[in-house]
């Protein structure tokens, strides 16, 4: 899988109404009432207290469009049972044009609306995976592989543009740069933002995600075709393996999720865990130049089996000679529980000399300075402003406790 937030098929996803995060089976409710009355009760059984019974299983939709039927003051709401017509396969064809994600880890559920059930073009299945692309009124054009929303036009900016100008700007001058995954482009974009780079890497499993991104997102359209872009359609761990020492100044991970927890708790390793091993780590830190920058996708602290996992994977970091590897976080709406971030690792420190900064103020004197360049080239940012260089570390009490301890 290419992209930060494909789940297994196991994941379940379901489809309900507004803001309806739990399942049902048929209730019909019957009230005596004013008309003012019916329309309230009508309004809180759909969006509150009728959702309170069974979990689906795997592979199960929600249609949970509710019908009234009204004479005199007298009120009749239904709410249809699960389709058993559901399955992974058939997962485009979301009733009432919903598309939802679950984590069944949490109990936590979430959805879009979508302006039609279907997509925009043809559905693609390529050698790993079904792509699609729905429009939706809010967060305009989704992202959408093996029925589980990757990206949103409305809101790609935030984790994109953090993963891409945080290790970016944590480097004095990067040149060299490697993304491995994120075929749908965007970090890759961001980076070439940088007017330092003379070499962009990109490695991704998936060619046909990254041909579909070019010709339907915008900032496809040139990203491929900057001359500093070499494009490798082909494994990352791979690459990486078989990459010269030394070679580059920031790596970039915008991989997909390394597990998924079921409901029993059980973690089952997806593809890209491939990706958090310390082999991997071990050869990432092999092909980055002194005072070089590593920054990774490390999943949402709101998620117990993913605060677990960066803890982990910053141990493992530093055992391996990163001389610091710091969380950061995100705010982005569309992804489970609002929430992401990305571990930061640093080989470099203050006696590098010239790769390194002076401390915090020489640092963001020179983010500052180059972020203006940026702004006057036209290509300014949306979501990352130079003080995210420092405040995206800061973090909730209990988080701070759980992944740095006493430090």
């Amino acid at each position: 899988p290419s992209l930060k937030k494909k789940k297994d098929q196991t994941h379940e996803m379901l489809s309900f109404r507004r803001r309806i995060i739990t399942t049902v089976t048929t209730r019909t409710t019957t009230a005596a009432a004013s008309a003012s009355a019916i329309t309230k009760l009508f309004l809180f059984i759909t969006l509150t207290t009728t959702m309170t019974q069974a979990r689906p299983s795997n592979q199960q939709h929600l249609n949970l469009t509710p019908t009234i039927v009204a004479s005199n003051c007298s009120a009749t709401f239904e709410v249809p049972t699960l389709r058993e017509d559901y399955s992974f396969e058939n997962s485009s064809l979301f009733p009432d044009g919903v598309i939802g994600e679950r984590i069944p880890e949490i109990g936590f559920s979430q959805s879009i609306e979508l302006l039609s059930t279907k997509p925009i073009f043809p559905s693609v299945q390529s050698k790993y995976q079904k792509i699609e692309i729905f429009e939706s009124k809010h967060y305009g054009k989704i992202l959408v592989l093996d029925g589980v929303t990757q990206l949103t036009e409305r809101d790609a900016n935030s984790y994109n543009e953090m993963m891409a100008h945080i290790p970016m700007f944590a480097h004095r001058e990067p040149k060299r740069v490697l993304i491995i995954g994120g075929g749908d482009g965007y970090v890759l974009s961001e980076v070439l933002k940088h007017d330092s780079v003379v070499q962009a890497d990109h490695v991704d499993l998936d060619g046909e995600v990254i041909e579909v991104c070019r010709k339907y997102f915008k900032w496809g359209e040139h990203a491929w075709a900057d001359e500093r872009t070499n494009l490798i359609v082909g494994d990352g761990a791979a690459f990486v393996r078989d990459a010269p020492d030394d070679y580059y100044d920031v790596i970039i991970q915008d991989s997909s999720d390394p597990f998924l927890v079921s409901d029993d708790g059980e973690e089952t390793p997806l593809p890209s865990s491939v990706l958090y091993t310390s082999n991997h780590f071990m050869n990432i830190k092999r092909i980055l130049r002194k005072g070089g920058i590593f920054n990774l996708q490390a999943e949402s602290y709101t998620i117990p089996s993913d605060l677990k996992g960066i803890q982990r994977w910053r141990d493992q970091a530093l055992q391996l000679g990163f001389t610091s590897a710091r969380y950061g976080t995100i705010a982005i709406s569309t992804y489970p529980t609002g929430q992401i971030g990305f571990l930061l690792c640093e080989s470099s420190s203050a006696s590098d000399g010239e790769i390194s900064y002076n401390g915090e103020a020489d640092m963001m004197q020179h983010v500052k300075e180059r972020f203006d360049r940026i702004k006057d080239t036209g290509k300014s940012t949306t979501y990352y402003h130079p003080r995210l260089q420092i405040s995206s570390f800061d973090l909730p009490y209990w988080v701070e406790k759980a992944i740095y301890g006493d430090e």
